[in-house]
């Protein structure tokens, strides 16, 4: 089986992207030279991406995601969502149980790239 080895992030405005992820997950970002758009590797921890300047237009509000959607894991969701809240994101669909596994969430960054959260809890929603 083959799993997910790399993620990438689209932003109008990376320097803000940047920040945001930061700020919320600590996750570092390294500019990277000799590639033909603004382009930024992420250091999560785990999983590593990239950050790239949007090389076209967003969508508009309320299409679909065009995109695999990736979710963080976090120690305590109720906490992050109010951080993600005040670091200018927005909630785009509310906590809810997978049944004995976990807790789940989705949330847009400040370019409106959807991205998920979950807390693992055995005990969700029994």
């Amino acid at each position: 089986m083959k799993s997910i080895g790399y993620f990438e992030i689209q932003s109008a405005e990376p320097s803000r992207a940047i920040a945001f992820y930061h700020a919320l997950f600590e996750w570092e970002f390294t500019r990277q030279e000799g590639i033909p758009i603004e382009y930024y590797h992420i250091e999560t921890g785990s999983i590593t991406g990239g950050l790239m300047k949007r090389p076209a237009d967003l969508p508009d509000f309320g299409q679909t995601t065009n995109a695999f959607t990736c979710s963080v894991s976090v120690d305590n969701f109720d906490e992050m969502s109010e951080r993600i809240l005040a670091s200018g994101g927005q909630l785009l669909l509310p906590k809810f149980a997978i049944y004995g596994k976990c807790w789940q969430g989705y949330f847009l960054d400040p370019d409106q790239n959807c991205f998920g959260l979950f807390q693992v809890d055995p005990l969700a929603g029994i």
